[in-house]
């Protein structure tokens, strides 16, 4: 938002607004009664009608003529007025001497010769100045920078121009010539080159008088064309805008505007002079200042000059030459200088142009350089030229009438060229900013003019009246009896106006305004201080300025102070309406002033003794009236001194009407006539007094008057111009010649013996008239009295609220009329129950609601001063209520919370618990209390110095961001030593941790790792910081854990100690994580690949691409089978078998495994896996046995489903040599080749690397210093399969490796089975053998046969049969396994023609095996 200029006008604050509905609307005087006492508070107020209220225009616009004043607008402010006097004066003087006033420019901006010279009279004179060497202070005063040596160029043009006019003003032009040749001596002694001369730069401006005497005497006459100036400012190579409203019609008719007293009219209404009309007046005798000093210091002959009246001016200078008396020496001593009496010189002697004396232009003070062009005055001649006072400044009247259309055409024009945009289209502030920047500036002269005080009793109303010109039309009847058509309006029976019986036109009829842009109405308060009311019919806005009537006289104060020059020469200017002052100097003086813009259908009401202004934007036509109700009346009385004073004559008689008044006190209003008689009282007071004064001058003859039947102007006393009715003095001497009792003694000088006493009404017929208003008003009387002394009772006779409500019902049971007692009452009553309301609201804890300027609602809590306020207001109310003593109970309650919170807001660090206490008492007494929010902030700060304490004496809980907020904490606190303190030692602290934690985070995560002597120094000095940092605790950890580290890997690295495989990994893992440089550890990582390469190496030989076992589980024994469930799953149901396996042999695989990780010792190792051994060969069996029965013809109650699809047996069936499970050939792999054994996918869980291949793996073990649970597993593998490959050569060493002899045969045990047809089968014959399973109850018929027979066991020994199947269970191959099956394939080849078995070596050397028995064999050596 940009700030206005220094000299910008800014609009004041706006005035109320009133929109009454049709209800508030219908009674003008009730409505103005109630907005009364809020408007009266502006001056002005604005109402606005409802929308549907439109009045016709009623005014014939074709008819209406009128004759504007001419307006020249800087000729209007005050202060601006008085600088074009002055610069009169100064040109006038220049003028008188030959020279042309020129005004200097500088710094761009011509100087303002009146502030110059007032600045310098103020500091004490041009010498004075000079001499003190003050002309740069003066420079800076007129707002000039300093620095720019203006003070110089200010000293020379004061030397130019004002300082001859300020030696003319002290005579000191016409002193002798020793005092005067001193005076320019002393001057001109520093510079004689500076000697006063008028002529100066050629880019001064030249200045126009504005003749405002000989404009004022063209308005006495009754023809002649007043002369219109044009640019004030002639400036060479520059132009200054001259705007001049111009008429566009001047015809010459008659002149309908108002009647001087003095001029004749027969039978005219008593009409008023208003807004500057021209009054004349008896003019003193020229005199001056310098005459006065000439004749009591001038020491020589002047010439007499006869006084002049202003009659006589222009018959006077014309006959000056006649007028004037000759020499008295010969006619020689009219060529002789009158200072020096010298005649030499001729060529520098000057001849007065006006009286012919004779002077040197070096004898003159100032001297002149040269002798003038133009003509020339002697200082003789200037005195009484410029002494001559100055005519009463007013309003000239246009060169002629202007019909209504005329005007408009002219006014639109004006402001359209003025503003080079359509008329509406320039925004009113533009319009108000440029209005007070012209009345303010003596550069630019716009002429305006102005359609005032146009008597609607000759033209017409704009309101409709009845038998008027415009015939109404049925729809708009209503308005002709509107109470707001102001017609009606002044008539009503509440205006007392009603009783003045002539027709004032302007107070009771209105008076039509027509207005075009600027033209103005100037500072004033209406005739008698009455109230006014304007509505605007139509055009554009007219903009108001008011003053409240309590601030008229400062307003007047200020005004005299700021152009005192007008008010010596005008003492009732402010009566004339013709002086303005902006606003804003009236603002800056203390004077409240507030706006408005008037719009077309709106009002606009002022109140009495309300100072009001304002202009027009444009073209409009506005109508006003006055008007006076009852609480008017004191104001009337008063308001006559107030003219008495200023000898300015009166409207209407106040006396008059109140005695009219008086006359019918039977029908008046009750409170009128209490008012009334109120008025009267002091009226016969008043009159009883003088009379009796009058009769103790001398006064004897007395004289019954009909003042009433003169016109005001024939009853007016010729002192101070008040209109007469009671009573006056006359003298035989001066017929029609009258006084009032006030000025009795300055009749005449007749002796008052011979005045007579002429009076309306003796004393003795008022008083009837009083007693008879006041026992109309008794009743009123006795309830106003008794509201007076309930309203004006002391502190210990006040009474409650119900006897004022009883007064209010009275005043309605008696039907009393709205007066302003009975508002008062009730505005008493209203504050009195707001009072105790918000005082029991207050009472009971309640928050106090507050309306805000934006109108919404906002809960706030009483402040103290507010209290105390309210409980001033409640002990102030003339009434009293009931809570007024427990209110003073909680004012003292908070004053002690005051005195205690301040005792304790002075202690250091006080206790918790008294704070909070304190803040417990002040939250109850639900105040906004100023000591709550010190209180607050004192508990933040012991809170928090106790939380600074309790973290320095917790380090391992104080982080950085504890610390950070802390501090944020602290710093947010109000300022205090103990805060700063710790607040300062805290940041200490979090500098260094914060300085210690970047350090240790460097420390950990430094690339190389630094050794441990570094990091270990390092954490010894973060141990003395009491803090929690978890950057140092890491480094300290760092260095624990590398201690702990190197320690067992020195126990590791051992030749003694061989480390296990587990605790390798685990310590290289975590060495790694260590952030410290560990010397072992690269060592140990080589020797922990090392150990993963050969488990690699291992793996690759062991297990297959797709296998879910680990390699440790591939070489040690099978557990987990039990009744062929892991037959049956295939490969997840494998996984999900070793998940959901036989807990027992889950446990004993993890014994053995945690055994071989932990323990250099392998015994129990070895006997957990010969546990898991035997257990792999007992499950086995079992599987095998299950299978061979699914096998069996006409089993029951068998899952028929087999292979890993899980489905029944279909087509070509292969049979496992293993767990002898059938597999259908397209879901497992083809065998390759064609001899046995084969196995199964499930049951094939290693590649069985050669024997050989494995003996390398275990070899390359034996060089790593690592042990390796595979390795142990490996090992017993090895060892298992040696084994039983020596027990199989024991075996197969009898057969010689041919076939077996038929006499010997092991498996003889087993006899052939028969089938349905009684023959003998053969199982495990090798021709392929088809089967029929029955049909199963749900189950579909299948036929299958077995593509591929396992080899047969079931006619060998059970020691053969466990060699078989523990060769088949082998992780590695052996070239036996083959060979023992192809022996046994061989022997039951044979099996159908032999029917004896011999005996077969089974088991070691000297053993035979006998229908499947055996003898012991010796245990397995592993």
């Amino acid at each position: 938002m940009s700030h206005p200029r220094p000299d910008e006008f800014v609009p004041p604050p706006e005035c109320p607004v009133f929109e009454p509905s049709w209800e508030e609307f219908a009674d003008p005087y009730a409505f103005i009664n109630k907005i009364r006492p809020i408007a009266e508070k502006t001056g002005i107020c604005k109402v606005r009608p409802p929308p549907d209220w439109q009045p016709p225009f009623a005014c014939d616009v074709d008819k209406l003529h009128f004759t504007p004043r001419i307006q020249r607008l800087n000729e209007l402010e005050a202060q601006t007025r008085v600088k074009l006097n002055f610069l009169d004066k100064i040109a006038k003087f220049w003028e008188l001497q030959g020279c042309t006033l020129k005004i200097p420019h500088v710094e761009r901006k011509l100087l303002d010769l009146y502030l110059l010279f007032r600045l310098v009279a103020e500091e004490g004179g041009f010498e004075t100045v000079c001499r003190e060497r003050r002309w740069t202070k003066i420079a800076v005063k007129m707002g000039f920078a300093p620095g720019k040596a203006i003070g110089s160029h200010l000293r020379s043009h004061y030397e130019r121009i004002l300082y001859p006019y300020s030696l003319f003003q002290s005579g000191a032009n016409l002193l002798v010539p020793d005092l005067a040749s001193k005076m320019m001596h002393s001057v001109a002694a520093a510079d004689p080159d500076k000697v006063a001369a008028l002529p100066g730069d050629i880019s001064d401006a030249e200045y126009k008088p504005h003749d405002l005497a000989q404009r004022q005497a063209a308005l006495s006459a009754e023809s002649g064309v007043p002369t219109r100036r044009g640019k004030r400012m002639r400036l060479e190579n520059m132009g200054i805008c001259n705007f001049t409203a111009r008429s566009s019609e001047q015809k010459p008719i008659a002149s309908c505007v108002k009647t001087e007293p003095d001029e004749p009219c027969e039978n005219r209404p008593n009409l008023r002079r208003r807004m500057g009309s021209y009054v004349a007046k008896a003019e003193p005798s020229p005199s001056s200042p310098a005459a006065a000093s000439l004749g009591k210091q001038v020491p020589m002959w002047l010439k007499q000059e006869p006084s002049e009246t202003k009659e006589s001016v222009d018959e006077t200078e014309t006959t000056s030459q006649d007028t004037k008396q000759p020499p008295l020496d010969s006619a020689v001593d009219l060529y002789v200088c009158l200072v020096c009496g010298s005649g030499s010189d001729e060529d520098r002697l000057l001849l007065c142009d006006g009286c012919d004396d004779s002077y040197h232009t070096f004898c003159l003070a100032p001297p002149l350089p040269d002798v003038p062009k133009g003509d020339w005055r002697c200082p003789k001649c200037l005195v009484q030229e410029c002494s001559k006072p100055l005519e009463a400044f007013g309003f000239q009247q246009a060169y002629g009438d202007y019909s209504l259309r005329a005007f408009g055409e002219m006014a639109d024009s004006f402001k359209s060229d003025y503003f080079n945009m359509p008329v509406h289209m320039v925004p009113t502030e533009l319009v108000e900013k440029e209005f007070w920047r012209l009345v303010s500036t003596i550069e630019e002269d716009v002429t305006v003019e102005y359609g005032a005080d146009i008597a609607s009793k000759e033209f017409g109303s704009g309101f409709p009246i009845r038998n008027g010109r415009l015939k109404v039309s049925p729809k708009d009847e209503y308005y002709l009896n509107s109470g707001w058509n102001l017609n009606n309006l002044a008539l009503m029976d509440p205006s007392v106006l009603t009783h003045v019986t002539a027709d004032i036109c302007g107070m009771t009829l209105p008076w039509l305004y027509v207005g075009m842009c600027f033209s103005s109405f100037c500072w004033h308060i209406e005739d008698h201080w009455s109230y006014s009311i304007n509505y605007l019919h139509w055009g554009e806005p007219k903009t108001w300025y008011g003053a409240p009537g309590s601030a008229a006289e400062k307003l007047e104060d200020v005004m005299k102070e700021l152009a005192p020059e007008l008010f010596e020469s005008q003492p009732d200017l402010l009566h004339q309406l013709v002086t303005i002052m902006n606003p804003n100097t009236l603002t800056a003086h203390g004077v409240p002033i507030y706006r408005t813009n008037q719009c077309a259908g709106e009002f606009v009401i002022t109140f009495p003794r309300s100072y009001h202004s304002g202009f027009n934007q444009g073209f409009n036509f506005a109508e006003a009236v006055n008007f006076c109700t009852v609480d008017w009346m004191p104001l009337g009385r008063q308001v006559v001194a107030h003219y008495r004073l200023l000898h300015r004559y009166c409207v209407f008689s106040h006396d008059e009407m109140v005695c009219r008044m008086a006359s019918k006190a039977d029908v008046l209003d009750v409170v009128l006539a209490s008012a009334v008689g109120k008025d009267m009282a002091d009226m016969i007071q008043e009159e009883c007094h003088l009379r009796d004064k009058v009769h103790k001058m001398g006064v004897v003859h007395c004289e019954r008057a009909h003042y009433d039947l003169l016109q005001d102007d024939e009853r007016q006393c010729i002192k101070c111009r008040t209109t007469c009715y009671l009573s006056a003095i006359m003298c035989p001497c001066s017929p029609g010649v009258l006084v009032c009792l006030h000025h009795a003694q300055e009749l005449c000088s007749c002796s008052p013996a011979g005045y007579t006493l002429n009076y309306k009404f003796t004393l003795d017929e008022l008083y009837p008239m009083l007693k008879a208003l006041k026992q109309r008003a008794e009743s009123f009387d006795n309830w106003a009295s008794h509201v007076t002394e309930l309203l004006e009772a002391k502190m210990d006779q006040k009474q409650s609220l119900v006897a004022f409500r009883s007064l209010i019902e009275e005043s309605e049971a008696k039907a009393f009329p709205e007066n302003d007692l009975l508002r008062h009452l009730r505005q008493v009553t209203e504050d009195a129950e707001r009072c105790a309301s918000a005082a029991q609201q207050l009472l009971r804890g309640r928050r106090h609601t507050r309306h805000h300027s934006g109108g919404a609602k906002a809960q706030t809590k009483l402040t103290v001063d507010e209290l105390k306020s309210f409980i001033q207001q409640v002990c102030s109310l003339p009434c009293s209520i009931s809570q007024t003593a427990l209110l003073k109970d909680i004012l003292e309650r908070v004053e002690d919370f005051q005195r205690c919170s301040q005792e304790t807001l002075a202690k250091e660090v006080p206790s918790v618990s008294e704070i909070q206490e304190l803040l417990d008492a002040g939250a109850e007494l639900d105040l906004a209390l100023p000591e709550l929010p010190p209180l607050w902030g004192q508990l933040e700060r012991v809170r928090w110095l106790e939380a600074e304490r309790s973290a320095r004496s917790q380090p391992a809980s104080l982080t950085l961001d504890a610390m950070r907020q802390l501090i944020d904490r602290g710093v947010a606190l109000a300022p205090h030593p103990s805060v700063e303190k710790a607040t300062a030692r805290l940041q200490g602290l979090l500098s260094v941790s914060e300085l210690w934690e970047h350090k240790a985070r460097k420390l950990i995560t430094a690339r190389p790792r630094h050794r441990l002597e570094t990091l270990s120094a390092a954490a010894q000095e973060t141990e003395g910081i009491p803090a929690c940092l978890p950057q140092c605790v890491l480094l300290r950890d760092a260095v624990a854990s590398a201690t702990d580290w190197l320690r067992e890997a020195e126990i590791m690295q051992l030749e003694s100690h061989i480390p296990a495989f587990g605790a390798l990994a685990d310590i290289v893992s975590r060495g790694q994580l260590i952030p410290v440089k560990l010397d072992p550890l690269p060592q140990l990582e080589s020797l922990l690949l090392e150990a993963e390469a050969w488990k690699k190496r291992a793996a690759e030989a062991f297990l297959s691409k797709s296998t879910p076992y680990s390699l440790l589980e591939v070489l040690c024994p099978m557990c987990e089978i039990e009744g062929g469930a892991a037959k049956r799953k295939g490969k997840k149901g494998l996984q999900h078998a070793r998940k959901k396996g036989s807990a027992a042999g889950h446990d004993l695989l993890n014994d053995v495994e945690r055994a071989l990780t932990k323990s250099q010792d392998s015994g129990p190792a070895l006997e957990a896996l010969e546990e898991m051994r035997l257990r792999e060969l007992e499950a086995v069996s079992l599987l095998r046995s299950a299978n061979e029965a699914r096998l069996q013809p006409g089993a029951e109650h068998v899952d028929p489903r087999v292979c890993v699809c899980l489905r029944g047996p279909v087509g070509a069936m292969l049979q496992c040599d293993l767990c002898r499970g059938l597999f259908h050939s397209g879901c497992v792999p083809e065998p390759q080749g064609a001899d046995p054994p084969w196995l199964c996918p499930p049951c094939r869980r290693s590649e069985r690397p050669p024997l050989e291949e494995a003996l390398s793996i275990l070899d390359s073990l034996q060089q790593l210093r690592v042990s390796l649970p595979e390795g142990h597993a490996l090992n017993f593998a090895v060892c298992r399969t040696l084994s039983w490959q020596r027990h199989v050569q024991q075996v197969l060493a009898p057969c010689g490796g041919g076939a077996t002899p038929t006499e010997h045969r092991p498996w003889d045990s087993a006899s052939p089975s028969l089938d349905a047809s009684g023959e003998q089968v053969v199982p495990g014959s090798g021709t392929p053998t088809c089967l029929i399973q029955e049909n199963q109850p749900d189950q579909p018929l299948a036929v299958f046969h077995i593509a591929r027979h396992c080899t047969p066991l079931h006619a060998v020994s059970p020691e053969l049969e466990e060699l078989v199947l523990e060769g088949l269970l082998l992780p590695v191959m052996v070239p036996e396994v083959q060979q023992l099956h192809c022996m046994l394939g061989n022997v039951l080849a044979t099996q159908q023609v032999e029917k004896s078995t011999p005996c077969l070596n089974l088991g070691a050397p000297g053993e035979c095996v006998s229908q499947g028995k055996s003898s012991p064999r010796p245990e397995t050596q592993q």
